[in-house]
């Protein structure tokens, strides 16, 4: 039986083998809360995607420069808040829409990790805060 209310919150350095800690992490409050397959599946690919967009992008791949991944889940819902203190970027509003209709051979590169973030999650917000991004995800479990 789920508990009420779990929350993992993890301080991330910026590297390849800090995927490892958020994979452990995801999985550990899945079987903990009892998610289905389909939601890990779902948060596993969205946390990944943003935390490596994290470190590419906010911090140049520099290793050494921390994030924040603090995970939520709660009997109605999870949410995901992701805290960097790279440059602002609103991923909402920054983030050029890619084009899905184009033939995949005449799409640039890379591009389509927001997008598919904002269509698995059920809410996506930002605000710059105290010199950081701060993006918060929210997924609605079904009942």
């Amino acid at each position: 039986m789920p508990a009420l209310s779990a929350k993992v919150s993890l301080n991330i350095e910026s590297s390849p083998e800090a995927l490892n800690r958020i994979v452990d992490a995801i999985e550990s409050i899945s079987l903990q809360e009892e998610w289905p397959p389909e939601l890990l599946f779902t948060m596993n690919l969205v946390i990944e995607e943003l935390g490596i967009n994290i470190m590419e992008y906010a911090y140049g791949g520099d290793s050494g420069e921390a994030f924040e991944i603090i995970i939520t889940s709660e009997p109605s819902e999870l949410t995901v808040d992701l805290v960097d203190a790279g440059p602002p970027f609103n991923p909402l509003t920054d983030a050029p829409e890619p084009d899905t209709e184009a033939p995949m051979l005449d799409r640039p590169v890379g591009g389509l990790g927001i997008h598919l973030v904002k269509s698995m999650m059920d809410e996506v917000d930002y605000k710059r805060e105290c010199d950081r991004n701060h993006l918060r995800l929210v997924k609605r479990r079904e009942k």
